[in-house]
């Protein structure tokens, strides 16, 4: 019982919490930028699942830190797709909770100190701590807020039919017999060095 309260109140306060002053548990350290992006998609799910009016403009400035701190080109793709599939898993899990504590989780989205942060025409985001961030090359922040109706339907969509899907059963190739390799070995690309 007691670690079933200590789950739901864990997964609470991922929405209570501003991604960017999350602190990493271990050793002390400051949150990376892939904690960062993926807390921000984690909570990008849960509000978007619970169907907050103010998604839309968290999401750009989602894309603005996510944008401005990364420090090249590929942190920033591997940045975008960790927040899309956090923010992926974030959606199913509360759909398949059955949107569990949905008007508690939306009160405390749209109260977030995300909210008061400012974003210059050059890129440089100003957190709501002070704390200036300016992008690796200057960029047009008003493009971050383009809106596609089109499009938002068919993400919703595709959001919506996951918790639906049916699932037959699965095997899994683990490769232990030392006969049968692994069903998936890795990954070709390089790795990426932070």
């Amino acid at each position: 019982m007691r670690f079933l309260l200590s789950l739901v109140l864990g997964v609470s306060c991922v929405t209570a919490a501003f991604a960017g002053e999350i602190i990493a548990v271990e050793d002390d350290q400051p949150v990376t930028y892939m904690d960062e992006v993926k807390a921000l998609g984690a909570v990008a799910g849960q509000g978007l699942a619970c169907g907050s009016t103010r998604i839309d403009t968290f999401e750009m400035i989602a894309r603005a830190i996510l944008i401005t701190k990364a420090r090249s080109n590929a942190e920033q793709a591997a940045g975008m797709r960790a927040y899309n599939e956090e923010k992926a898993n974030a959606y199913v899990s509360k759909q398949l909770d059955g949107f569990f504590e949905c008007p508690q989780i939306v009160r405390r989205f749209d109260n977030q100190d995300v909210f008061n942060v400012k974003i210059y025409a050059d890129g440089t985001i100003q957190m709501p701590s002070g704390a200036l961030f300016s992008p690796r090359a200057p960029y047009d922040a008003s493009t971050l807020r383009q809106e596609d109706k089109n499009q938002e339907q068919e993400a919703r969509k595709i959001y919506q039919s996951g918790g639906k899907r049916k699932i037959g059963k699965v095997k899994l190739n683990t490769g232990v017999d030392g006969a049968t390799p692994p069903a998936y070995s890795g990954s070709n690309a390089p790795l990426l060095q932070y």
